[in-house]
């Protein structure tokens, strides 16, 4: 009976009270870390302050190559809507170019992310599993398309059936100045070229506001189905809101693809430099297609006067990608996706 009871009191003072708590264990053995997770810390360290360093290199050996050609230009480089540095004395400038790039970006915009935003919620929220994979295999798929392949799709098939529509919005809504034209002619002009880079841009801002629209929990909407809303109340008081940082992110990803797009803007647009707000005239260029067009004829001049547009081009596209993480980082906390 006493061992019993001595048993039964081991762990406290008195047997049938509760065992003794154990005394904490010491800060410095919680601090152990394990050699894997060491490992992966470091690499990923190591990843993010490369990227960062690549970006600094990418950017000083623009600075560098664009120098000479900055100073040996006789004329203004923010203002010239001229380009010829191969001449002597060189005169270029990249206000054309910066003019044609903006612009086709933001029609391609205008026209592409409705469109993508609306297939995302179609798969995710409508179709059903049988018809929603397979469609956003289909939009995937649609990716991976190679960009020469949209440019010759938008300059063999588009350009000669775009006309009538081009000048069907000339005679109808030419009272517009973006629908007017100089001479009446159209054909290989900025809004032709914003389709095809629409085309080219939808299947990323399709795919990336899916996969967004996925990751809604699903009390949310069910929460919304449950006080009576419909599947449209549902998607604008609980899916678009959650996913708008997403939708956002997506559509800068989007937009630094149509600002950089390259080959398939120079087999579109005729490689004029001017500035024109007539977006049916067969006008217009833009940085990476005059980049690609004139860099096999430059001469060491040119080609620093095409890395100048190519340093303006990446400052452009810092720049759009830092307001839209400011975007992002505002609309979060209003959002519920935290």
């Amino acid at each position: 009976m006493s061992s019993e009871s001595d048993g039964q009191g081991a762990g406290s003072p008195r047997g049938n009270g509760p065992p003794a708590l154990k005394k904490p264990v010491s800060g410095s053995a919680h601090a152990r870390v394990s050699p894997a997770d060491l490992i992966f810390k470091n690499v990923t360290r190591a990843a993010g302050i490369g990227l960062l360093v690549l970006i600094a290199a990418i950017a000083a050996f623009l600075v560098i190559e664009a120098t000479s050609a900055l100073q040996a230009n006789t004329g203004n480089f923010f203002t010239t809507t001229e380009w010829f540095p191969n001449a002597s004395p060189p005169v270029f400038g990249i206000a054309a170019l910066l003019f044609g790039t903006v612009l086709t970006a933001v029609i391609a915009m205008i026209i592409a992310v409705p469109v993508a935003v609306g297939i995302a919620l179609f798969i995710t929220v409508y179709a059903p599993r049988r018809l929603a994979t397979p469609l956003a295999f289909i939009v995937d798929l649609l990716a991976a398309v190679p960009s020469v392949v949209f440019g010759l799709w938008g300059l063999i098939v588009l350009v000669p059936r775009m006309n009538g529509l081009q000048k069907w919005l000339t005679d109808y809504f030419g009272w517009i100045p973006l629908f007017s034209t100089d001479d009446g002619l159209v054909g290989r002009s900025i809004f032709v070229a914003s389709i095809v880079l629409a085309i080219m841009i939808l299947p990323i801002v399709a795919a990336i506001s899916r996969e967004i629209f996925l990751q809604v929990p699903n009390p949310h909407k069910e929460a919304a189905l449950a006080l009576g809303a419909t599947r449209w109340e549902m998607i604008r008081t609980a899916v678009l809101p959650y996913g708008k940082p997403g939708v956002i992110s997506a559509s800068m990803l989007g937009l630094g693809r149509a600002m950089g797009e390259t080959i398939a803007v120079a087999l579109v647009l005729p490689a004029s430099f001017n500035i024109s707000w007539h977006i049916l005239s067969p006008a217009g260029n833009t940085i990476a297609a005059n980049v690609a067009n004139g860099f096999s004829e430059a001469n060491p001049i040119g080609r620093g006067a095409l890395i100048a547009s190519g340093l303006v081009l990446f400052i452009v596209t810092m720049l759009v990608n830092i307001m839209a993480r400011a975007v992002i980082a505002r609309r979060r906390e209003f959002s519920g996706a935290t």
